[in-house]
């Protein structure tokens, strides 16, 4: 898998905030993709994204299921956003946007190609 990223530890919070996102590209031009939101604590799990790749056009999206607690009553809330990104991808960088529903207009991103996912990382 081809791994971007513009994941960042900020020291003084002890969080991590950013994305990154793990390609799988096939030689039929189809993408599998996991896409990893980070917003202070990690999340280990991923997002399943799939799409399409032609040329250097990279476009894909899915939806994401949050499971989430509301406190003081801890009932548990489940929260779904449909998720797309575009952009073109190249060797050293992806460039495009992000727009994940109910929280993130179409925002610029881009996210450098790294060796790891932040999570697997070796220390």
């Amino acid at each position: 898998m081809q791994v971007y990223s513009n994941a960042a530890f900020i020291e003084e919070a002890g969080d991590v905030v950013g994305y990154e996102l793990a390609l799988d590209l096939r030689k039929d031009s189809t993408v599998d993709a996991i896409l990893y939101v980070y917003e202070g604590a990690p999340n280990t799990d991923g997002i399943h994204l799939a799409g399409r790749i032609t040329g250097k056009k990279l476009t894909i999206e899915g939806n994401w299921t949050e499971h989430l607690i509301e406190y003081p009553s801890k009932k548990e809330l489940v929260q779904t956003h449909f998720i797309r990104m575009a952009g073109m991808l190249g060797s050293s960088a992806l460039r495009g946007t992000i727009s994940i529903e109910g929280l993130v207009t179409p925002a610029a991103i881009r996210l450098k190609h790294v060796e790891h996912v932040w999570l697997c990382r070796p220390k």
